[in-house]
């Protein structure tokens, strides 16, 4: 059940990220919060007057069940048991990709067209390494490092994913042009 729009009061205290500068906050309990968005498995939210990020471990704070992110988190736990060898589905690091949300903006980064490179190394000891290249929609983003580090966990969900490298670049500059049209149309921006 997507909550967007669902004003809520948190149930405990809660950390959160100011959006777009990035900087942590806590948002007390019994805070009033307006969902705005719910994607990824993290939760934008409306709280005193600014723009926060949620993560889905602390859907509780905010009467929700388990999110996504709490499903990949639990998926990466019973990978540890699992042997890293084998061969890496790419269709499946895409996949995960376009469940990586910019908590500004409601289409995923590889509709976005943030993602300009994934590609899969295999290493010497039989693992998988996985390389992305991609960018952000302004260099100044404060939400940067978050977005990268929900990449990263995403992708080493994956099976037989051993090692996962995000690199965040500027050149080419992300522009509109290198949306989907999906994302455009949804955007409203053709």
């Amino acid at each position: 059940m997507n909550h967007s729009g669902d004003m809520i009061k948190t149930t405990r205290d809660c950390d959160a990220v100011l959006i777009p500068l990035g900087t942590p906050v806590t948002i007390p309990a019994g805070a009033l919060v307006l969902i705005t968005q719910e994607l990824g498995g993290s939760f934008t939210v409306s709280v005193s007057g600014n723009l926060a990020r949620i993560e889905g471990r602390d859907a509780d704070a905010l009467g929700i069940g388990m999110t996504t992110e709490q499903a990949v988190a639990a998926a990466l736990e019973e990978k540890k048991d699992e042997p890293a060898s084998g061969p890496v589905n790419e269709q499946e690091i895409w996949a995960v990709l376009r469940t990586c949300y910019d908590p500004e903006i409601p289409v995923n980064i590889v509709d976005l067209g943030l993602v300009y490179d994934c590609h899969v190394v295999d290493t010497d000891d039989g693992g998988n390494h996985v390389d992305i290249v991609m960018t952000l929609t302004a260099p100044g983003c404060g939400m940067g490092p978050f977005i990268v580090d929900d990449v990263r966990q995403k992708v080493l969900s994956v099976n037989h994913v051993t090692d996962v490298e995000v690199e965040l670049v500027f050149e080419p500059t992300w522009d509109r042009s290198m949306m989907s049209d999906e994302a455009r149309l949804q955007l409203g921006m053709f």
